[in-house]
């Protein structure tokens, strides 16, 4: 099992021993990214994955949030200690244009192994923005639907991926698939919708930028916030299929689809599972996202910090989002909650309630995401 989480100062001496190559995680990836440069990714993802211990594929199922404008002990001891294998930054870690660029390399320069991390961002647009004052912030979704052009959705996605990725970001939390009438939202109209993240899709991938739907099976139905507590959709299965899953079965069918995740909400939704949120539900990841939809690419949740997912104790949670078939858990402020979620997952692999093969699925989708990076 990793250990607690430990204080900046006590910390400091963890870092001192990295520096001169003693940490935990003492660089067994190395050179693995690189090795076989010439076989397809999924050839080279196989080779990696063979190679992994369980502790470094745990880690790669994690994303966290870190915070400071640079990195420091607590940020590196997380990198290292944990390897986790995706950051996510919010306007709390971004002053200036160089101060980021100068975060996203530090944070990848301080990653364990040669795996290159997630440097995630929410840039949606209109209400959800970041660094207003560092890149150009797109119009609100609804703004771009109003256009009637779907052209538009990828003019913006090109334009945001551009910028992001000048700054070292390689994956954004965008476009929502909703089907609604918020300003995150396209449209009301479920094939408007479609149109639209199709386009939004096409853009990022132009730009080799990893971008992910969200938040399946359809926040748009929704009359709360997730972030305060429990949200339930009560539409029956059929309104569902034929409205708020309409864009997500249209923008995985695209071209573009192999840089694309889906983000799952954690809305309860009566007709498909009325017991668990979307996120820590086995038959709306597994049975109607993987088997009906078809989706074998990454499915991350929303922030398990978030008060709709507040069912159980994070050392669980992480646990029921995999056995639910997901693949990367979002974790976004508390390094404690973090932690909960990376010791809880090893700990069910250890005991054998989940198996390494289970494990295996996801750090696979995960290793190809990341190659097909290059």
């Amino acid at each position: 099992m990793k250990r607690f989480f430990i204080p900046l100062a006590a910390v400091l001496f963890v870092a001192l021993c990295l520096a001169s190559g003693c940490g935990a995680q003492s660089g067994q990836q190395q050179t693995r990214a690189q090795a076989d440069a010439s076989l397809p990714p999924e050839e080279r993802a196989e080779k990696i994955l063979n190679a992994m211990t369980l502790d470094e594929k745990i880690g790669q199922m994690l994303m966290i949030g870190v915070h400071g404008t640079a990195l420091n002990a607590d940020s590196r001891f997380m990198l290292s200690e944990y390897a986790a294998g995706g950051v996510i930054l919010f306007d709390r870690n971004l002053e200036t244009a160089d101060g980021v660029r100068r975060f996203t390399k530090e944070l990848q320069d301080a990653r364990s192994g040669e795996l290159p991390l997630f440097i995630a961002i929410d840039e949606e647009g209109g209400p959800v923005v970041r660094m207003e004052d560092i890149v150009s912030p797109p119009p609100a979704q609804s703004e771009i639907g109003e256009t009637g052009d779907p052209a538009q959705a990828r003019k913006w996605a090109k334009e945001t991926a551009k910028e992001l990725r000048a700054l070292g970001f390689n994956l954004n939390f965008a476009p929502v698939a909703d089907v609604g009438e918020s300003e995150r939202c396209y449209s009301a109209d479920a094939e408007k919708v479609s149109d639209f993240v199709r386009e939004a899709v096409q853009g990022y991938a132009e730009e080799g930028m990893l971008c992910s739907l969200k938040h399946f099976p359809g926040l748009g139905k929704g009359k709360s916030d997730t972030h305060l507590g429990t949200v339930i959709v009560e539409a029956d299965r059929e309104t569902l299929v034929a409205e708020d899953l309409v864009p997500f079965r249209a923008a995985m069918g695209n071209d573009a689809a192999k840089r694309l995740f889906v983000m799952v909400s954690h809305i309860t939704y009566t007709a498909l599972d009325g017991e668990h949120p979307a996120s820590l539900s086995g038959a709306i990841v597994n049975s109607l996202l993987r088997d009906e939809l078809g989706w074998q690419g990454v499915v991350v949740t929303d922030d398990l910090e978030m008060g709709a997912a507040d069912v159980c104790p994070f050392d669980e949670m992480g646990v029921r989002a995999v056995e639910a078939g997901v693949d990367l858990l979002l974790v976004c402020h508390d390094y404690g909650h973090e932690q909960a979620v990376y010791n809880g997952l090893l700990k069910a692999v250890q005991s054998g309630r989940i198996s390494e093969k289970r494990i295996d699925e996801s750090v696979r989708r995960i290793l190809n995401a990341k190659l097909n990076l290059e």
